[in-house]
């Protein structure tokens, strides 16, 4: 990616998927958003526009990507479903559950996308303007975080331009709804691993579905987004469980302990896990 390219941030309107989807379809990048957080997103079944992504993320090569596709339909064009995963699909999408599943030989994606591995992570989004994104494509969209490689992540348009600058577009639609990236699950056979922890709880899954969830072990292969030890990391250093802050440290508040900005007045996590990552990004910002 070169530094002559500056990021146009456009509304998400019907102008500007348009302008995402003529991106996507000549091979380049843009971040669109989804219901989790802003994805950088590319055509996953075209090598060159993958590479796209681990340049300008500066992603290890290692480090495989979500596709993300329109439905269970489109979702078996590059997986194989058991039973299992297909209770999954059923009871989370579209919605914010990744699924890690043995991909199809003839599945046509690039294989930068899996980074090698012999799965892949597929999610059916429920945000429209990423959902008319794939639908006009007619392919799944690779799209991690829009955001440098390890950094936080973007839950607003803003956000993706102050990390990501000289890429083409960046489609605002607002902040996103969930301001936390998506569950991760592995699918083998009658079991369940969580890879990543997300929206979706553990417990919602093991309810849903009726079968025990495995966390995967420290230091396991990385098999799945979010799973290397430095990710969705801030710059400035963070102490945890703090009831009060010097004034060189930006507070972060919760219930009762205002801070300098509160994560949920009401003590609720929901509300909290929403507002996170911009609250990091305007602690970061706040020159403390």
């Amino acid at each position: 990616m070169t530094s002559s390219t500056t990021a146009r941030i456009c509304p998400a309107d019907a102008a500007g998927i348009a302008e995402a989807i003529a991106l996507l379809r000549k091979g380049d990048i843009a971040a669109i958003p989804t219901e989790t957080v802003y994805g950088l997103a590319a055509d996953a079944e075209n090598e060159g526009a993958v590479s796209k992504i681990y340049a300008a993320k500066g992603r290890p090569s290692f480090n495989p990507l979500i596709v993300h596709v329109a439905d269970r339909a489109m979702a078996g064009r590059y997986a194989l479903f058991s039973p299992l995963a297909e209770a999954a699909a059923a009871a989370f999408w579209p919605g914010p559950l990744t699924l890690v599943l043995p991909s199809r030989d003839d599945c046509g994606l690039a294989r930068s996308v899996m980074a090698g591995l012999s799965t892949v992570a597929l999610r059916v989004p429920a945000h429209p303007v990423m959902q008319a994104v794939i639908a006009a494509l007619g392919n799944g969209i690779a799209a991690p975080s829009a955001n440098a490689s390890g950094r936080l992540s973007p839950t607003h348009a803003a956000h993706v331009y102050a990390s990501l600058p000289d890429i083409p577009l960046v489609l605002d639609d607002g902040p996103t709804a969930a301001g936390l990236e998506s569950t991760i699950i592995a699918v083998s056979g009658h079991h369940l691993v969580m890879l990543r922890p997300g929206t979706v709880s553990l417990e919602t899954i093991e309810q849903r579905l009726g079968t025990p969830v495995e966390m995967a072990a420290d230091y396991s292969p990385v098999v799945a987004p979010g799973m290397l030890l430095h990710h969705y990391a801030p710059l400035l250093p963070l102490r945890l469980n703090a009831t009060t802050a010097s004034c060189s440290e930006f507070h972060l508040g919760f219930g009762e302990i205002a801070g300098d900005v509160s994560l949920s007045d009401s003590g609720n996590l929901a509300e909290a896990a929403a507002g996170l990552f911009a609250a990091l990004h305007q602690a970061e910002a706040s020159g403390r």
